[in-house]
């Protein structure tokens, strides 16, 4: 490779490194060039590219693209894997191919700007995939949502309920046609001490009126009727007073 051919190939890298959102760095060594092919099937899903590259090439591609940390891992055979889509899902692919292979001992990466270790890597492919995670965060946003529309559907129904149980009041003459709405106690039939008891006393009122007059009017004749028996007392009286008169 001449001096142009390296500079391309640096070149080519670095773009490769600003692009990417994930870079996995892995030990190659122990694996064939159709398991390799193979591998790069796998990540086409994840937008992920499976590349074999000279650690002293992506040393200076490493330094055009402001990812130094990734320096630290460019020792012995290393690959990288630029991930421009889904990282769970290339981490997952290349987690899955190495228990098959035996081969591809993750090395390190970065994730954005931050790096990664390799057990971070490995917690990153136990992940869900980038779907599945989009789908969870629009059921939990979606479920105040749901309680809200099941909270406005309970209240509507008791509502309906109580409508009903109105209208059937009206129709059995238990409530006037004309009367206005009743309350909700009314409404279901569990009317107030005080509602019940005004009835009674207003009954009890009209029953001891009619019972008041009558015994006036018993009263009225028996005091007429005293009246000429004082009158003809006096008569008596004064026709005894005339005979001594006229015996003297």
């Amino acid at each position: 490779m001449n001096k142009e051919q390296k500079a391309a190939a640096v070149a080519e890298i670095a773009d490769q490194l600003k692009e990417s959102e994930a870079v996995f760095a892995v030990d190659y060594r122990g694996i064939s060039v159709p398991q390799a092919a193979e591998l790069r099937v796998r990540l086409r899903e994840a937008d992920a590219t499976f590349r074999v590259v000279k650690n002293t090439l992506t040393e200076r591609a490493a330094d055009e693209a402001g990812a130094e940390t990734l320096k630290a891992l460019l020792e012995g055979p290393t690959a990288l894997t630029f991930v421009r889509g889904d990282a769970a899902l290339a981490a997952k692919a290349i987690s899955t191919f190495a228990r098959e292979t035996e081969t591809l001992a993750f090395k390190g990466g970065l994730l954005g700007s931050e790096p990664l270790d390799p057990e971070q890597i490995q917690a990153i492919s136990r992940l869900p995939a980038r779907d599945v995670l989009y789908g969870q965060l629009v059921g939990l946003a979606a479920s105040p949502i749901t309680g809200l529309v099941r909270g406005l559907n309970a209240l509507i129904a008791g509502l309906a309920i109580q409508l009903g149980q109105i209208a059937e009041k009206k129709e059995s003459g238990e409530i006037p046609a004309g009367a206005p709405p009743a309350s909700a106690s009314e409404a279901t039939g569990a009317a107030p001490a005080e509602a019940e008891a005004a009835p009674a006393e207003e009954a009890a009122a009209t029953e001891e009126a009619p019972a008041e007059e009558t015994a006036t009017e018993e009263a009225a004749p028996e005091a007429t009727a005293s009246e000429p028996e004082a009158s003809a007392d006096g008569d008596t009286t004064s026709d005894t007073d005339n005979e001594a008169d006229a015996s003297a």
